[in-house]
């Protein structure tokens, strides 16, 4: 089924063949059904979402520019800090926290005419690829809901292939925004690290996370970045380059242009479906023109194992704010205990399994004894991940390979910890390396005769945004069959 993207809407809330209340009435009609079976969305904003469309059409009305997302329904990750509602990070340790500001993404977003309508599940603070751990229950997948979305941006990445929001933003440490995007089949930008504010994200991995777009189109994952992407002088980590246009020149693929293929990514591990919708892939580019260009990654193997030293090392400190002394869950009082009981209680009611295990894991690799022998050698691998990387751009203009190993698994399929890590495997070395990457719609698998979506990931250096949305946009434009709305067992 074929659905009008942010683009369209835009369009038709500037020039008045519609109105943004009436495109924001229908999402909300639209969640209310399909989201008790789906859990895509923990709050919905009725009211408020309505009364920000109604002021955005009397901007239209009085001749005023409604901005470049006007009557656009926006869904927020839970772990992106909003004014409205909460910010849970799918926790009960922060079941109750209601942000005093808005994270400058959102802001940014609302000044350009976007409506939020609500907050989307997560895994627990981002740590997990089925958005099976979360507080709230977990989220289903719109093509099977017997399957996940992925992770840990499920909740986003479902909304949108549901058509219950137009665009949804997701945040990316190893692969939260174009794993799930592969499964849930939806465009997931990964911006560069540095390119979006991470000012109102609660912090996973500092030096690995970064905030970005699901979207059913590439160009409105162009879209999105024109709003959201500069220099925010709240966030000391944002990179202060020239501003361009990501939307502008968009249908214009580089010329001449080189793909690369890493013999790595078309692994037997792979599902057979992903391996040949890859192939596929890398066919519509050839005929298109471009060459194709073998590249090594012999690190791709290497960049689970680095990642899991690297991501728990920098949770475990971001989460030990967490104590529920100063703000969070804290457990009732006990006679008799000590400052370190309430402490051990209240993070052991308040956090769940999955975090439980990653701060373990952190607090361990940064101990006295283990710090050499885990965290300072990971951060060595880390730089040689990045020279690969460097290598190999120097070969081509952009790196095809697979998303995901495989299409959604069924929920509770993968029990085994170190068993779902091996998800991201080809989505870990983007953040490592802090390069920029989308995963496209590109095929499907048939399970359960049922349809899965299969994504395929370009990546391109850092800071290259504008060349791999016009290079996603040509295979786009290409296998366009291939971007639909999941319909629903609900509908």
């Amino acid at each position: 089924m074929t659905t009008p993207d942010a683009t369209s809407i835009r369009d038709a809330v500037r020039n008045r063949s519609t109105s943004a209340e009436a495109v924001v009435a229908s999402h909300l009609r639209r969640i209310h059904a399909a989201n008790p079976a789906l859990n895509a969305f923990h709050e919905v904003f009725d009211d408020a979402a309505l009364a920000r469309a109604r002021e955005i059409d009397a901007r239209a009305e009085r001749g005023e520019d409604p901005g470049p997302l006007a009557g656009v329904p926006l869904a927020a990750k839970d772990n992106i800090a909003t004014r409205l509602g909460r910010t849970t990070c799918s926790s009960r340790i922060l079941e109750n926290y209601r942000s005093p500001f808005d994270a400058t993404v959102i802001e940014r977003l609302l000044d350009a005419g976007a409506v939020l309508i609500g907050k989307t599940n997560l895994d627990e603070f981002a740590m997990g690829s089925s958005t099976e751990h979360c507080a709230w229950g977990a989220v289903s997948n719109p093509w099977d809901p017997s399957r996940v979305p992925g992770g840990s941006s499920g909740g986003s990445a479902a909304a949108v292939a549901a058509d219950l929001c137009a665009i949804a933003l997701g945040s990316d440490t190893g692969g939260s925004i174009r794993q799930p995007a592969s499964l849930s089949g939806c465009v997931g930008l990964k911006p560069t690290y540095g390119r979006v504010s991470r000012y109102g994200l609660v912090a996973f991995g500092s030096s690995l996370d970064q905030i970005g777009p699901l979207t059913r189109s590439v160009r409105d994952a162009a879209l999105v970045l024109d709003a959201i992407c500069g220099l925010d002088p709240l966030d000391s980590t944002s990179a202060d380059r020239e501003p361009e246009s990501f939307t502008a020149g968009l249908d214009d693929a580089p010329t001449p242009l080189r793909i690369g293929v890493p013999r790595e990514y078309l692994s037997d591990a792979n599902d057979p479906d992903v391996n040949r919708v890859v192939n596929e892939a890398i066919e519509v580019y050839r005929s298109a023109g471009a060459e194709i260009v073998p590249v090594e990654l012999p690190l791709t193997d290497v960049g689970i194992s680095t990642y899991y030293v690297i991501a728990p090392a920098e949770a475990s400190s971001n989460l030990a704010r967490f104590d529920g002394i100063r703000y969070g869950h804290r457990t009732t009082a006990r006679s008799g205990d000590e400052l370190f009981d309430l402490y051990a209680r209240s993070r052991a009611e308040g956090f769940g399994e999955e975090v439980q295990r990653r701060i373990m894991l952190g607090t361990y690799v940064l101990s006295s004894g283990y710090y050499d022998a885990y965290y300072d050698r990971a951060m060595r691998v880390r730089r040689l991940i990045k020279q690969e990387f460097d290598t190999a751009f120097r070969a081509c203009d952009a790196i095809l390979g697979p998303t995901s190993p495989t299409p959604a698994f069924k929920t509770g399929e993968l029990a085994d910890p170190l068993a779902m890590y091996l998800c991201d495997v080809y989505t870990v070395n983007a953040n490592i390396a802090g390069i920029c990457g989308v995963s496209l719609p590109g095929g499907f698998a048939l399970r359960d005769g049922r349809e899965l979506p299969i994504g395929v990931q370009l990546q391109a250096p850092a800071f290259a945004e504008r060349a791999l949305l016009r290079i996603a946009r040509l295979f786009e434009r290409a296998r366009s069959e291939h971007f639909r709305t999941a319909t629903l067992a609900t509908a």
